[in-house]
C-alpha cells in the first residue's frame, strides 16, 4: 500500500462516492406515527386529503359583512350596520347577513352566511348595542382566508425524499394524517481500531487511551438519522480487522472505521477497505485539516469510511462526508444543513493554499458584536471541540483569514 495521498477536496471526494451509489433505499419503507416522525425522510409523496381551510375563515377579529355595503365609508361619512348576531369559534355559521347587516367575527372562525369580507374592529365604532359605524371601506375577500387558500385537495403537500421538520408534522395533522411512510434508517457499523485503545470504564495503562470515537461517532450517526451498531475495539491485526469489517458490512448499510487511516505502517484501514469487495477504495486523503488521512470506499454497493483516529478529525470528516451519505441513502433530496452565524474573527488564522481548514471557534459578544475566537489545538484533543461553539471554514484558495474579517461559523 503506497504511503502517499492523492488528496481531493471533501466536496469532490463525496461526489466520487455518491456518483457510484445506486439510487435505492437501504431497506423497505416503514410507517411511523407523526409523534415519531421528526427528522425522518418521507418515502413517498403525501397528498392533501381535503381543502385547507375547508370553509371561509376570518383572518381578524371584527365583523363579517358584505364588502359592497362599505364602499365610500370614511370617518366623515361612516356607513351604518346593524349587528344581527355572531359566529362563535368552532361553530357553524348560524346567522346570515343582508344589506346593511354585520355579524361579530373572530380570528379563525367562520364568516356569517352571505358575508364576503371582514372589517377589523379597529375600523369600527360602536353606536349602541345593535349598531356600528364603519369608517373605511373593505374589498371583496379582505381579511378572509378562502377555502383551499392554504392547500387544495389532491395537491402534493410533501414530496418523497423530504426531511420532516416540526412544521411539516403540523401540516400533516391539519389534514388528519396521523402516520407517515418514511425511509428506514441506515444502519452504520462502527469499528474502533488500535492496540492502545481501551474501553471507557477501564483504567488505561501507560501508553493507552480510552475509546472516544465509538461514542462520538455513534451520537453523530443518530443525529444524522442513522442507527449506530458499535462492534467494539479491534486490535492492530489485519485478519482481525478484515473479519470485523466483513461482519459489519453483513449487518449494516454503511461501515465506519475510526483510526487506522494514517500513513503509519501499522494502520491498515485503506488496505482492509480496498480488499473487502468491489470497487474498493475510491479516495485516500482529503485536502483538509484536520482530517487529511481519510479513506472513502464502496464495497459491493455499501459505503465504507476510514476516519482518522484523532477525535476532532473524525468529527469534522464525519460531518463533511459521512453525514450527507447517510441522508443520500435515505433518499433525502435536501439534507438539513448545520446552522451558521456570521461573526467577526478575533485573530488571524493561518492556512495553506490548496487545503481547506476547519478551525474551532468560541463565540462571544463584544460591544454588541458577535466575535469568533479561534480555539487552537491539536486534533487529538477532544476538549478543543468541547470548549468551542462551531467551526470556521478556510477555503481552498485562501492562505488564511485575517482578524476583523466577517466569517461564517458552522455551529455544532
Amino acid at each position: 500500500m503506497p504511503e502517499f495521498f492523492n488528496v481531493l477536496p471533501p466536496a469532490q471526494a463525496l461526489k466520487v462516492l455518491l456518483d457510484r451509489l445506486e439510487p435505492r433505499p437501504v431497506s423497505p419503507a416503514v410507517d411511523v406515527p407523526i409523534a415519531e416522525a421528526l427528522g425522518r425522510v418521507t418515502a413517498q409523496a403525501a397528498h392533501a386529503t381535503e381543502d385547507l381551510p375547508s370553509f371561509p375563515r376570518s383572518a381578524m377579529d371584527g365583523y363579517s359583512l358584505r364588502a359592497a355595503d362599505t364602499f365610500g365609508a370614511s370617518e366623515g361619512a361612516p356607513a351604518y350596520f346593524t349587528i344581527v348576531g355572531e359566529v362563535p369559534m368552532g361553530k357553524p355559521a348560524g346567522v346570515s347577513v343582508g344589506t346593511g347587516d354585520a355579524a361579530l367575527a373572530y380570528t379563525g372562525g367562520m364568516l356569517a352566511g352571505g358575508a364576503d369580507a371582514v372589517i377589523m374592529v379597529e375600523n369600527t365604532q360602536k353606536v349602541d348595542t345593535n349598531t356600528i359605524e364603519v369608517v373605511r371601506p373593505v374589498a371583496y375577500g379582505e381579511n378572509v382566508v378562502q377555502p383551499g387558500e392554504d392547500v387544495k385537495r389532491g395537491e402534493v403537500i410533501l414530496p418523497a425524499g423530504h426531511y420532516l421538520r416540526p412544521q411539516d408534522l403540523g401540516g400533516l395533522t391539519a389534514m388528519g394524517i396521523t402516520a407517515v411512510s418514511v425511509a428506514a434508517k441506515p444502519r452504520v457499523a462502527i469499528l474502533s481500531l488500535g492496540d492502545e485503545v481501551v474501553a471507557p470504564e477501564a483504567t488505561p495503562a501507560e501508553g493507552q487511551i480510552r475509546d472516544i470515537n465509538t461514542y462520538t461517532i455513534s451520537a453523530l450517526v443518530e443525529q444524522a438519522g442513522g442507527v449506530p451498531l458499535p462492534l467494539g475495539i479491534i486490535k492492530d491485526n489485519y485478519e482481525e480487522q478484515t473479519g470485523s469489517a466483513i461482519r459489519g458490512l453483513d449487518m449494516a448499510d454503511v461501515l465506519v472505521i475510526s483510526a487506522g487511516s494514517s500513513v503509519s505502517s501499522r494502520d491498515m484501514t485503506a488496505q482492509v477497505i480496498d480488499n473487502l469487495g468491489q470497487p474498493g477504495m475510491l479516495v485516500h486523503g482529503l485536502a483538509i485539516r484536520p482530517g487529511k488521512p481519510t479513506v472513502i470506499g464502496l464495497v459491493n454497493g455499501k459505503p465504507a469510511f476510514g476516519l482518522p483516529g484523532n477525535p476532532v478529525s473524525a468529527m469534522v470528516v464525519f460531518d463533511l462526508v459521512v453525514r450527507p451519505t447517510l441522508y443520500s441513502l435515505s433518499g433525502c433530496a435536501n439534507p438539513p444543513e448545520p446552522t451558521t452565524v456570521t461573526a467577526s474573527l478575533a485573530q488571524d488564522i493561518a492556512s495553506t493554499s490548496g487545503r481547506e481548514d476547519f478551525v474551532p471557534v468560541r463565540l462571544k459578544e463584544d460591544q454588541g458584536r458577535r466575535v469568533a475566537q479561534p480555539v487552537f489545538g491539536k486534533s487529538n484533543l477532544i476538549y478543543t471541540l468541547i470548549r468551542s461553539d462551531g467551526l470556521v471554514h478556510v477555503p481552498l484558495d485562501r492562505g488564511g483569514l485575517y482578524a476583523g474579517e466577517d466569517v461564517s461559523v458552522r455551529l455544532y
